[in-house]
């Protein structure tokens, strides 16, 4: 593989929402509790590949919220035949 000379440090993905779900993944930057301990003594190719997982476990919460909403089958824009009524 290619070196690449980094210009930048890559930026820590904290957002400020620093709140554990049962499994110790943050809810505001995805990343898991050793992930967020570790980042700081972490290489720029550890943290590409931190941020990697991050996107990778940010499109699998957009596709079960997209399955969750199409599992109930409900349009709460679409006002239909309860809009008719009152």
């Amino acid at each position: 593989m290619n070196q690449q000379f980094e210009l930048f440090e890559i930026a820590n993905p904290c957002i400020g929402l620093c709140k554990s779900n049962k499994k110790g993944y943050c809810f505001g930057c995805l990343r898991s509790r050793p992930e967020r301990q570790l980042w700081l003594s972490m290489t720029n190719e550890q943290r590409r590949e931190v941020l990697r997982l991050v996107s990778g476990r940010r499109q699998r919460i957009e596709q079960m919220k997209q399955r969750k909403g199409e599992q109930l089958g409900f349009d709460f824009e679409d006002t239909g035949e309860a809009g008719k009524l009152f």
